[in-house]
């Protein structure tokens, strides 16, 4: 089972020229499409003045969410090759912000793809890339009589424990890696009064 995938541990950027047009490409971490507006917002502040901001983005484990923008651009000129980098690397999670400043020098269709696909490229060449795994969140709640039967599956699974409260009856929330759940929950199952929330 494939549980993992890969993204970058922060912000990246390179610079590349050719024939005097300047592409700046910034490759951002991020988990949600509010967070690729807060970073597209943040770019066109401070290159107000470039003639072209463009982008794509990869969203998600699965990487089933994506959009590439040419904003401007002759059509599938910027935001495809920028998308086609993220994907020949495979990533998600990144957004890559390739800005230009034109040069005067006209590059046409092909040189603007190949200056697009190098620029986004040698942003996520220098962004750290992290392999992560694909999580799950489970909750249970037991009687406070099998709290050591509950921490002792816990202890020897290894899962998160990200939330804990305990009032009449004992509640719990765990994050194990995906292909690790299935053990998880048949092992909690055999614990007496227990329930899945």
């Amino acid at each position: 089972m494939d549980d993992t995938y890969k993204t970058i541990a922060g912000r990246s950027e390179s610079v590349f020229t050719e024939k005097r047009s300047k592409f700046i490409a910034i490759a951002f971490p991020v988990r949600t499409v509010a967070q690729v507006k807060d970073c597209l917002e943040e770019c066109q502040k401070k290159y107000y003045d470039a003639r072209h901001v463009c982008y794509a983005y990869m969203l998600g484990p699965e990487r089933k969410e994506f959009r590439a923008n040419d904003n401007g651009e002759p059509s599938g000129t910027a935001g495809k090759p920028i998308l086609g980098q993220i994907n020949s690397k495979e990533l998600t999670d990144v957004l890559v912000v390739v800005v230009r400043y034109f040069g005067g020098i006209k590059l046409g269709t092909s040189g603007l793809i190949v200056a697009y696909r190098t620029a986004a490229s040698l942003a996520l060449d220098e962004a750290e890339v992290l392999e992560k795994t694909v999580d799950e969140e489970v909750s249970v709640m037991f009687e406070y009589p099998f709290m050591n039967d509950v921490m002792r599956i816990v202890k020897e699974e290894g899962p998160e424990i990200v939330g804990q409260s305990y009032d009449m009856d004992c509640l719990m929330s765990l994050r194990i890696r995906k292909s690790c759940m299935p053990r998880l929950r048949a092992r909690l199952e055999k614990v007496e009064t227990l329930r899945f929330q």
